[in-house]
């Protein structure tokens, strides 16, 4: 459902169809929305948000909130996606800019109350998570929470209809860390033009599929309703790569399957008993060249392979061979291009055998579990001298999955982030908490 701005006059001018940011002009005319980020707007239901969350979180030294808006006033100029709002009408949306818009508006201090401890931040992030963004403000907002140890989390939801995660991780690098690239106005500009392009090109199509109903069954898989809890686990980031390496010369990302494999068969058999296997959903970017477009999408595009995780297996080296396995031949055998190709295939021929296609793919017998992994900052970072402790993704569930585990790294730690609707998924800490145990295993092992 469309709401709109009241109060603004917004001639549209033009039909030009380009992003925030592009050569429109949000101040006199608006500019039109692409049929990508209406169809992302449009996801939206009663149970599923359309934004993507990031939790970052200072142990003590937090920045406050005043000091936090000073520092979004002198860089916004950096994300001009996240001065726009929405305006116009249901028939012809537009982006546009509000006169004096003051970014420091977008956050919100919650000094009521007594300081999250770490089961109190889960469910705060939990409860925040399911609200909508207000649509007749800029589709962004950050939460300052206060917690016990004396510092702060930043829980910073943005729409998918201005980033995706690896645009909110440029947004972060742009507004907010301390060490950062000193850009001018023209490189800032032409950054977010290619981000938002890359954006645009893939993630609605990627998103129909992710969000679609289906009626299979899965250990998860069940009606969506509206609650959420969160769970977060942390990982060495460097222990667990060496420990991989030494085994089978695996990845990284094969460990992070194999130590999640093991948490879910833990969960798996105090709630449902024995399952065999677990199909995990692992997105893929398909890289292009700079400057090359491929059947007229530009920038990158996202496509998946399926991994079978075996979690009978209680030894998570054994586990670990059997996911590299998997992985190794996949890649080998160009799985997600080859996936990708095929659906944009029979897409073109039929777009009723394309949504067949598409529907087969998506149920939860195709895949149980999304597993997603941005990379964050190779380094420390800090906001206003304060040391960034960790940083959570949390990523929203689809139609029929109660289960998503997102991973981003910072510095040396790989930090996941696990959304679960709590009526088919109960108790998803203990999850995580097995996560890490596995993990540890691993290292150990090795």
């Amino acid at each position: 459902m469309w709401l709109w701005a009241g109060g603004e006059r917004v001639v549209v001018g033009g039909t030009e169809n380009v992003a925030v940011g592009g050569s429109g002009n949000l101040l006199t005319g608006g500019i039109p929305l692409t049929a990508e980020d209406r169809a992302i707007l449009n996801l939206e239901s009663a149970e599923i948000v359309g934004h993507t969350c990031k939790v970052i979180v200072f142990d003590t030294d937090a920045p406050s909130a005043a000091a936090l808006g000073q520092r979004l006033r002198e860089r916004i100029a950096a994300a001009p996606a996240l001065a726009g709002s929405l305006g116009g009408s249901p028939t012809r949306p537009v982006w546009i800019e509000r006169p004096g818009f003051d970014p420091a508006s977008q956050i919100f201090e919650h000094s009521a109350g007594a300081p999250c401890d770490r089961a109190g931040l889960r469910g705060e992030v939990a409860r925040l998570f399911v609200e909508r963004l207000d649509r007749s403000r800029p589709l962004w907002r950050i939460d300052r929470l206060a917690l016990q140890s004396g510092g702060a989390a930043l829980v910073w939801r943005i729409h998918h209809a201005l980033a995706d995660g690896s645009t909110a991780m440029r947004y972060a690098r742009a507004l907010l860390w301390d060490a950062r690239a000193r850009e001018d106005a023209a490189h800032a500009q032409a950054a977010h033009e290619r981000d938002q392009a890359r954006r645009r090109a893939h993630l609605a199509h990627f998103f129909a599929r992710e969000f679609a109903r289906s009626v299979r069954d899965s250990p998860f898989d069940g009606r969506i309703g509206g609650r959420r809890e969160v769970a977060f686990a942390s990982l060495p980031l460097r222990e667990l790569h060496d420990a991989a390496a030494s085994i089978d010369a695996a990845t990284v990302n094969d460990a992070v399957l194999a130590v999640v494999g093991g948490g879910l068969r833990r969960w798996i058999e105090r709630q449902h008993g024995r399952i065999d296997s677990v199909r995990v959903k692992v997105p893929v970017s398909l890289h292009q060249p700079a400057g090359e477009v491929d059947g007229g999408d530009p920038g990158n595009r996202d496509s998946f392979f399926a991994v079978p995780i075996q979690i009978t297996h209680c030894d998570v080296v054994e586990r670990l061979r059997a996911v590299h396995a998997a992985t190794a031949l996949r890649k080998s055998e160009h799985d997600a291009e080859t996936m990708d190709a095929l659906l944009r295939r029979l897409g073109g021929l039929s777009p009723g055998l394309g949504r067949l296609c598409e529907r087969i793919e998506r149920s939860p017998r195709a895949f149980a579990v999304n597993v997603s992994n941005v990379p964050g900052p190779r380094e420390p970072v800090s906001v206003l001298g304060a040391p960034v402790d960790s940083l959570h993704s949390i990523a929203e569930l689809a139609e029929h999955h109660a289960l998503r585990i997102a991973a981003v790294s910072l510095a040396g730690t790989l930090c996941l982030g696990f959304c679960a609707d709590p009526a088919l998924v109960e108790n998803v800490e203990s999850m995580a908490a097995a996560t890490e145990d596995e993990a540890a295993e691993l290292i150990a092992a090795a």
